[in-house]
């Protein structure tokens, strides 16, 4: 089957790619070859930075951006989201201000979550989506810019709907592309004992499906 083929041909991209990957911060340099390569940029949360044994270098935004043949660079913090500002004290939009909107304009930029949000009103999570996104607009008019719903690797909250159906018409109104995952089903193995987070066969399934979702975008 055609789906099956292309997500066996992800994973083993997955399995022989390189581990280099690029916080915000710059904890872990660019190889030569990754310096070349245009950048990806992820905001998240625990998910896209990565979290307990998984590290940020192996987290799915690190796997994704190298599917694509770009170089990631990550932002962002555990227990974040669009309105929630977690032990970080800070929601997407001030880590976007903070660790990217400095850089030089990337290739793509995924902002990616939501997760955190669900005690948020659904107003209050779309209206923060709609400033940060606007932000990004001023900021890099030609960049490409994608929203990824929550994920939820087991069972997902009845209120995980309301925060997806509010990131989807935040990026309809701001006419960027949403991509959802909550329909996804995982295999098993793919969350650590807490239920919540991706295991790195987790992440690995997570990178395959959005790289595929994203499979005929060109970043040069």
């Amino acid at each position: 089957m055609p789906g099956l083929t292309r997500f066996a041909l992800l994973i083993a991209m997955l399995s022989g790619s390189a581990c280099g990957s690029t916080s915000a911060g710059g904890a872990v340099p660019p190889s030569p070859a990754e310096r070349e390569a245009p950048v990806v940029m992820f905001v998240g949360d625990s998910f896209t930075v990565g979290s307990g044994p998984v590290p940020r270098r192996q987290s799915y935004a690190s796997q994704t951006a190298r599917l694509l043949g770009g170089r990631p660079v990550i932002a962002g913090a555990s227990g974040t989201g669009f309105c929630n500002e977690g032990r970080a004290g800070r929601t997407f939009e001030r880590s976007f201000e903070v660790e990217l909107a400095g850089r030089p304009a990337p290739a793509l930029l995924v902002v990616s979550g939501g997760h955190n949000d669900r005690r948020c009103g659904a107003t209050q999570v779309r209206e923060a989506a709609v400033r940060l996104l606007a932000r990004v607009r001023t900021h890099w008019p030609d960049t490409r810019t994608v929203v990824v719903g929550p994920i939820f690797m087991g069972r997902t909250p009845r209120k995980a709907y309301a925060v997806r159906d509010a990131l989807a018409q935040a990026a309809e109104a701001a006419g960027v592309s949403f991509l959802d995952p909550l329909g996804e089903r995982w295999p098993p193995g793919a969350t650590l004992p807490d239920g919540v987070h991706p295991t790195l066969a987790g992440h690995e399934s997570i990178a395959a499906w959005l790289a595929g979702e994203l499979g005929g975008l060109t970043l040069r």
